[in-house]
């Protein structure tokens, strides 16, 4: 799993998720479920040229869902949360 477009699925946007980043400069992605935090910073600093402090992953399971009578779960995913250095900042974040 070399390929960063591989690791980082998409980053995750939300009012928990901006506040985190304007407060604590932490921003929030959806991740392939077997990346380990080392792969995970080296994609991020890779795909957008900065400098990772930390990371933090949780496994995040899925919800029971209905379809008329038929019953079902979301598949689990994996949620990172990347910490950059002081004065990082990830310009596609920042546009939204």
């Amino acid at each position: 799993m070399n390929d960063p477009r591989k690791i980082i699925r998409m980053p995750l946007i939300s009012e928990k998720s901006t506040n985190l980043r304007v407060d604590q400069n932490k921003y929030v992605f959806e991740v392939d479920r077997k990346a380990n935090k080392l792969q995970i910073k080296k994609a991020v600093e890779e795909l957008f040229g900065v400098k990772v402090e930390d990371v933090t992953t949780m496994m995040m399971h899925g919800r029971p869902k209905r379809l008329g009578k038929f019953e079902g779960r979301r598949p689990n995913w994996k949620k990172a949360m990347v910490k950059l250095k002081k004065g990082e900042t990830i310009e596609l974040f920042e546009t939204v």
